[in-house]
């Protein structure tokens, strides 16, 4: 055999175990920066023991979320300017900020940081912590609804969900109207929408 054709059959037989090592599977993570114009977290509130209820909704938010479609799971970042609490009330959103309710000047942001949970392809919850007011907790938010669509306005991929919870305001120290017989449940309603950055 001529020495060149041997050295390329020995080359050829030295790759054959490259071929057959098992190939890294690298999962393809979509990257989505929220939309603040149609991402609104909204809640409500007792007043007075069941007398009424107060709603309002939280007009500025910042974050990310990205999501892994191979592995089905995800993750959210997610900022709140407390500066812009609006109960459609200028009176009652002047007092919302006051340091015995949310102390906006001490803590003008929230937090919420989690993992999305999904059930077969859909994203169903997300596992997380909420902090107001300087405390953190744990707080899981039920996803009611999801949906991924190319936009037709925007050209380009959009996600967006709709989402609720429930919590106490006492855990983060806002007992305000407690010893008046003030309920501290606090439902969310949370709408929210993304737009994919990259990926």
């Amino acid at each position: 055999m001529p020495r060149e054709s041997k050295a390329l059959l020995l080359n050829s037989l030295a790759c054959i175990p490259l071929f057959l090592m098992p190939t890294p599977s690298f999962s393809k993570i979509e990257t989505y920066q929220i939309d603040p114009d149609h991402t609104y977290p909204s809640f409500e509130a007792d007043h007075l023991g069941g007398l009424s209820k107060w709603r309002g909704k939280i007009n500025a938010t910042e974050g990310v979320i990205t999501i892994d479609n191979d592995n089905l799971t995800g993750t959210v970042e997610i900022k709140m300017d407390m500066n812009t609490l609006d109960f459609g009330h200028e009176e009652m959103n002047q007092r919302a900020r006051k340091r015995d309710l949310f102390y906006v000047e001490k803590f003008p942001f929230a937090f919420y940081s989690g993992t999305l949970i999904f059930e077969g392809e859909a994203p169903r919850e997300i596992s997380g912590v909420l902090t107001l007011r300087g405390v953190s907790k744990s707080l899981d938010i039920s996803i009611e609804e999801s949906k991924c669509i190319f936009h037709p306005i925007r050209l380009k991929r959009a996600c967006g969900a709709d989402a609720y919870a429930s919590f106490r305001r006492d855990d983060y120290g806002i007992d305000y109207g407690k010893i008046l017989g003030f309920k501290m449940d606090v439902d969310l309603r949370i709408s929210i929408e993304g737009f994919r950055t990259r990926n």
